[in-house]
């Protein structure tokens, strides 16, 4: 009874560290650790002990007798996998830190950016006694895509939050959220206060199309889409107007099939996730029925994942098919194109909704006059003149990648969307990690191998004396009135999980910031430390050098 990875999990090694007969691969240190789309079990030399299912922290493993209709094709996918990456050969190398000394209170570390990549730069350094972590950012939540990114019918990949609250537990670790660096702190400051900075702020823009009708009413960025139903603060009074029967989503990656997915779910469904409230009622009242999802490229070059892929053609009530040339499907017979070729042969239900997955397809112009009522678009490859013509909409959304901004002190290359360093490093004292360092590709589990990495090269210099200490050696300055520490975000938390039990769902998300900070300041009232909310770890002592930061 060989244990099954059923969709595109965290990808941190976790269960990889676990399996005691090696059989769970791509590992650290192997080819392709960090860059497919999900790990495999080996079904050959697995002895169903369930030691990964312990390890997982989002629940991606499973029996494959417990496997549901929708999860079966992964049995095969799982299998296959080794077909072509045989590891006999191969033996997984352990994920153990270097044994480094740092006395107690030696070393103090900022990090920007409360999101995955953020979080596993600060679990990485307080592997170390004596290291704590101050982590900072501008939202009074933390956990960035994977509280206002990731989807709400994705419940299982939001389990990873498990993984960061065992983060926010260990001793020397506390917050600054509702911070902004640039407007309540300045780099400068981080810099003076801190032994070093590690950069962790993603990518928060989209990329556009660069065509006419861009800015009309009704086309927006799917990035912006998916943080109003997520419940983004700063996107709580966004409005899409769902008066008409079709949207359309240009790019073919994994946020259009949620994107697409979201739009033509079962809103009964939905109500029973944590989705914003708000965007809820709006979808409620939806007139979509129909969603058509381009892509310039062929089936074969689509970004969308083959766990998503099935995801999508599982669906239930909805009507999933592929517009394509015969020619255009893949040759190979592959679990990817046995899925496309299925869902090209199906015949649409009457009266269901339906997503349509449209390839060879480029936008040319969103028309309309006062709001969108369509997109014009011509064909690409062999038979782009076939392609051409008008698809009616009302609401057109850009899913074409994400991309950075440039962080105020720091070098930035606008080609690449990224900070340039090596190996995280932008100078002693100042580095980067996550999607500021690489762009935007890979996985939430991606970002533990890419942390890593920033914090040994952090360390290496540490040891090496190149970083500056703290100008007075005192503690960390207070920030601002309303920075939002660890106990007021565990208020936050508390608040929302507590109303989501009472409606059965797994938390009701707080969506405006004054909401946010008034349940902040109600858990940490008692606990004043100089700043409006304590920012120390309840599980630790204060960061050594004074005061808790706020």
């Amino acid at each position: 009874m060989p244990y099954v990875v059923t969709r595109s999990c965290c990808a941190d090694a976790s269960c990889v560290l676990a399996c005691p007969v090696n059989c769970i691969h791509p590992a650290p240190g192997e080819p392709g650790f960090g860059q497919t789309e999900m790990l495999y079990v080996d079904p050959r030399t697995c002895v169903d002990c369930g030691a990964c299912t312990s390890a997982c922290p989002v629940d991606a493993l499973k029996p494959h007798t417990r496997l549901t209709e929708a999860e079966l094709p992964f049995l095969e996918i799982n299998r296959a996998y080794y077909d072509d990456h045989p590891h006999e050969d191969r033996t997984p190398m352990a994920v153990i830190p270097p044994q480094r000394r740092i006395p107690a209170g030696e070393l103090r570390v900022a990090v920007v950016g409360a999101g995955p990549a953020g979080l596993f730069a600060a679990d990485e350094l307080l592997r170390y006694p004596g290291v704590s972590v101050t982590v900072h950012d501008r939202l009074p939540t933390p956990y960035g895509l994977a509280r206002a990114g990731v989807a709400p019918d994705h419940q299982d990949t939001k389990r990873v939050a498990r993984l960061f609250r065992a983060v926010e537990s260990q001793p020397g670790f506390s917050y600054r959220l509702n911070t902004e660096i640039g407007r309540d702190l300045r780099h400068e400051d981080l810099v003076r206060d801190f032994h070093a900075v590690v950069y962790a702020v993603g990518a928060a823009t989209d990329r556009r199309l660069g065509i006419d009708g861009e800015d009309l009413p009704g086309s927006a960025s799917a990035t912006d889409f998916v943080a109003w139903y997520n419940g983004h603060p700063d996107h709580a009074a966004d409005h899409y107007a769902l008066d008409g029967e079709r949207a359309v989503v240009i790019g073919n990656g994994n946020v259009a099939l949620d994107v697409a997915r979201i739009l033509t779910a079962d809103p009964d469904t939905l109500s029973r996730t944590d989705i914003s409230d708000r965007a809820l009622a709006a979808l409620q009242a939806s007139r979509v029925t129909e969603v058509v999802v381009l892509g310039r490229r062929g089936p074969a070059e689509a970004a969308f994942t083959l766990p998503e892929l099935l995801a999508l053609a599982a669906l239930d009530g909805v009507d999933v098919l592929v517009e394509a040339w015969p020619e255009d499907l893949p040759a190979d017979d592959t679990p990817r194109t046995r899925v496309l070729a299925e869902l090209a042969a199906r015949t649409p239900v009457p009266g269901r909704r339906r997503i349509v997955l449209r390839f060879r397809t480029r936008p040319t112009e969103i028309l309309g006059d006062d709001r969108v009522t369509g997109l014009a678009v011509e064909g690409t490859g062999p038979r782009a003149g076939e392609g051409a013509g008008t698809v009616e909409a009302s609401l057109v959304l850009r899913a074409i990648g994400y991309r950075a901004r440039p962080v105020p002190g720091l070098p930035f290359d606008r080609a690449t969307g990224t900070v340039p360093h090596e190996r995280g490093r932008v100078e002693p004292g100042v580095y980067v990690a996550g999607w500021i360092k690489r762009g935007p590709s890979g996985f939430i589990g991606t970002n533990r191998s890419c942390a890593r990495e920033t914090v040994s090269a952090l360390l290496d210099d540490f040891e090496a004396g190149l970083l500056t200490a703290p100008a007075d050696g005192g503690p960390v300055g207070s920030g601002h009135p309303e920075a939002v520490g660890l106990d007021g975000w565990r208020a936050i938390d508390g608040r929302e999980r507590a109303e989501g039990e009472r409606q059965g769902r797994p938390r009701v998300k707080l969506v405006d910031r004054s909401a946010l900070l008034d349940a902040a300041r109600s858990g940490d009232r008692p606990r004043r430390t100089g700043a409006l909310f304590s920012g120390r770890s309840s599980a630790g002592s204060t960061p050594a050098g004074g005061n808790a930061p706020a």
